[in-house]
């Protein structure tokens, strides 16, 4: 195979972008040959926009049994994203989904099992893990320059919406169509890339408020308090009600502290890491020595475009993927904790309780009684992609 034929399922507003920049030629040995979307309206714009040569699905079960292409790109609301995978790779195709894995670990595990059988090349849009300020962090962090991690905190609210932006969707922002909140939509990103620059926690104690800042059911503010194997502790804040938002992460560690805001890293650098200085020091008042260092970063975020040129390498040459599919269940199972600790009260370890998970969702979506102004409803079932 020289060259990738993709096929996008879901052409809202991401599905779009991917199959413009596909179309466009942007991603080198890939070409967009399909398109599958329940929506007549969203059919008609890939007519207009993406040529005559592109097919056209209006359901999945044709889309998938076209043939028409190797790979496949799933763009759906957040409930398709598992069966909708396992769909594909059990119908022989590479797969790409969009974040976040699923809604909930069971069903996203059954993905994952899935993949391992097929043998095919499966990925998840983390774009973020394309920034190299990132990819820096990761790598202070594991290669000991940190020494052992005491404690983090990240402060996420700069994802501010207003009301309108919920009133858009029917499946927006309700338990039936989209599973959650700002965990599970704007979120999923840096829970992911706190899990994979500092491991998972062990356990977890969140606070949620739900529709606090907005005529919505799921929530909108979160403060969640996480613990780690080693006893380091961990701090997540996040909201869609502030402006202006901060986005801010803070590592501090046996050799010092990163912070982690406005495009920059610093170091504050101890000469002695502190747990040395702790046990040798004899002056009384006293602390190590610190430098502020800036750390240097090099090359570009490439963003969702980055993400889908190394699925594609990983297709045709075996590049190993910086965002393997199977490593969806990460972040969701640190906000599946964040749930099942604010709706029981109580701490939740990690991994979480499934069982114990998937019911209560199935609680809170049997009870809604909430009604969404916005006469474009998309349950976690059915309806337009």
């Amino acid at each position: 195979m020289e060259k990738v034929r993709i096929g996008v399922i879901g052409i809202g507003n991401m599905g779009s972008v991917h199959a413009s920049y596909l179309k466009a030629g942007e991603i080198p040995n890939a070409e967009l040959t399909a398109v599958c979307d329940t929506n007549p309206q969203r059919l008609k714009w890939a007519k207009e926009n993406l040529g005559e040569d592109i097919h056209l699905f209006d359901n999945a079960d044709a889309f998938f049994a076209s043939g028409k292409m190797d790979a496949v790109m799933i763009v759906t609301p957040h409930y398709h994203h598992p069966p909708m995978a396992i769909q594909a790779l059990e119908q022989g195709y590479h797969t790409l989904i969009e974040k976040p894995a699923g809604v909930y670990t069971k069903q996203v595990r059954e993905m994952n099992e899935a993949a391992e059988k097929s043998g095919k090349v499966f990925g998840i849009m983390y774009n973020q893990r394309t920034n190299p300020i990132y990819q820096k962090v990761r790598d202070l962090v594991q290669s000991g320059e940190l020494g052992e991690i005491k404690r983090t905190i990240w402060i996420i609210t700069n994802w501010y919406r207003p009301q309108s932006y919920y009133d858009s969707g029917g499946w927006r922002a309700t338990w039936a169509g989209e599973g959650g909140g700002v965990l599970l939509n704007q979120d999923p990103h840096q829970l992911d890339l706190w899990q994979w620059m500092c491991g998972l926690p062990k356990r977890v104690r969140a606070f949620c408020a739900f529709g606090k800042y907005h005529s919505i059911e799921v929530e909108d503010d979160v403060t969640g308090y996480v613990e780690y194997e080693n006893g380091a502790t961990g701090l997540f804040v996040t909201s869609t009600g502030e402006s202006p938002g901060t986005n801010r992460f803070e590592i501090s560690a046996d050799r010092g502290k990163l912070v982690i805001e406005s495009g920059r890293i610093t170091f504050w650098r101890l000469r002695v890491p502190e747990r040395q200085f702790n046990a040798e020091y004899r002056g009384g008042f006293g602390e190590p020595e610190c430098w502020k260092c800036e750390i240097p970063v090099y090359g570009e975020a490439k963003e969702h475009k980055g993400i889908t040129e190394n699925w594609v390498q990983g297709i045709l040459k075996g590049t190993p993927l910086l965002a393997p599919g199977t490593e969806g269940i990460n972040g969701l199972q640190i906000s599946n904790a964040m749930h099942l600790s604010a709706w029981t009260d109580s701490w939740v370890e990690i991994p979480v309780d499934e069982d114990l998970f998937y019911e209560k969702l199935q609680e809170k979506i049997a009870s809604s009684t909430f009604k969404k102004a916005s006469e474009d409803i998309i349950l976690n079932t059915e309806g337009t992609y």
